[in-house]
């Protein structure tokens, strides 16, 4: 077994227009003395990293690294989430979707898709030109809008829509492979891998491509109701990144799953900071210590009550106390004969 790494912390939801939230030099001082040891680096915001310098140029890749280093903090990985949402992307989410894209491809999805395509391969290179051997994404969504079946799915339309997808991710996660990266798709409602079937289809008709892996996020198998425990059970082999993100679902007489489109404060299930949802982290840390994971815990923070300065500050010590310094030995070797083969045989009465 492996000790965890950690506590990490995702920057994305933390960057600001304000100080010491707007450069990569004040946000990564301020988590280093909040006790954070890792950073997770959105690739989609220039204050925090120039993906493309970073795929190109090992010195910028180097520096970057001895910039944190001095921190007393590591990448953990880089994470191109709303990027991977523009591989696949279904046409009544266009409009909504351009905003995360450059100005040169709004308008156009052909291009818009090539050119996230060309993000991530940059990602790719830029992990491994850091020493990286994860990253965090989406994966896009094109059946996700014909999630309930009513009116009827026409026969065959999901398998179409994940065939296309795979054809489409193929490409990058061999880029990947390439260069020794795992690509891990954080499961979440809105993108079509978002549970533990949809990601067995999706790697199914990729014939099994060792680097389609997951970001487990427990918080959006809470508003699943999904058995994020057991999830672990099955998937633990393809589970190379966790997000630490609490959650609760408290349905009503009026609300359940789909939480009646509220706002998040209103929702039946919604996402909270640390330790003020449902979410069994000794379990999880458990379970994920038991099956050798020996990447990082990176806080998500999320939360539709808590600020996230109190957010962050309660989240440090928080993953640091869940994670377990896993035993070397095991608890009755005390009690070990040192037994051989022939003892062994007359002990069985051989």
């Amino acid at each position: 077994m492996k000790t965890i790494k950690g506590p990490g912390i995702f920057l994305a939801q933390f960057l600001g227009d304000e100080a010491p939230f707007n450069t990569l030099d004040g946000i990564t001082t301020y988590m280093a003395d909040l006790g954070y040891k890792g950073v997770q680096l959105p690739i989609w915001d220039p204050r925090v990293i120039d993906i493309k310098l970073a795929a190109e140029s090992q010195t910028y890749a180097d520096e970057l690294k001895g910039k944190l280093k001095d921190k007393g903090l590591e990448i953990t990985e880089l994470a191109s989430h709303i990027i991977g949402q523009l591989v696949a992307s279904h046409p009544v989410y266009d409009e909504m979707y351009d905003g995360f894209a450059a100005p040169e491809v709004r308008n156009n999805p052909k291009a818009r898709a090539e050119w996230a395509t060309q993000q991530l391969k940059y990602t790719a290179v830029a992990s491994k030109n850091l020493g990286l051997k994860a990253s965090a994404t989406f994966s896009g969504a094109l059946a996700w809008p014909f999630l309930y079946p009513w009116p009827q799915r026409p026969a065959g339309l999901v398998e179409t829509a994940f065939k296309e997808l795979a054809a489409r991710w193929k490409p990058i996660l061999d880029v990947y492979d390439e260069n020794g990266v795992d690509v891990c798709y954080e499961l979440h409602p809105g993108e079509d891998l978002f549970d533990g079937s949809t990601f067995e289809m999706f790697v199914d008709y990729l014939d099994g491509h060792t680097r389609a892996n997951i970001n487990y996020d427990p918080s959006h198998f809470v508003l699943q109701q999904l058995d994020y425990l057991q999830f672990i059970d099955l998937y633990h082999d393809r589970i190379k990144a966790f997000h630490v993100k609490d959650a609760e679902f408290n349905p009503t007489g009026k609300q359940g799953v789909y939480s009646g489109f509220a706002g998040w404060a209103d929702r039946a299930g919604r996402f909270r900071s640390l330790g003020d949802g449902q979410v069994d982290f000794k379990g999880i840390f458990s379970k994920l210590s038991q099956y050798d994971y020996d990447s990082w815990a990176v806080l998500e923070w999320e939360c539709c009550i808590k600020s996230p300065v109190q957010g962050a500050a309660e989240g440090a010590p928080f993953i640091a106390n869940q994670i377990i310094e896993v035993t070397t030995k095991a608890f009755d070797d005390f009690a070990g004969t040192g037994a051989d083969e022939a003892f062994n045989r007359r002990a069985l009465g051989l």
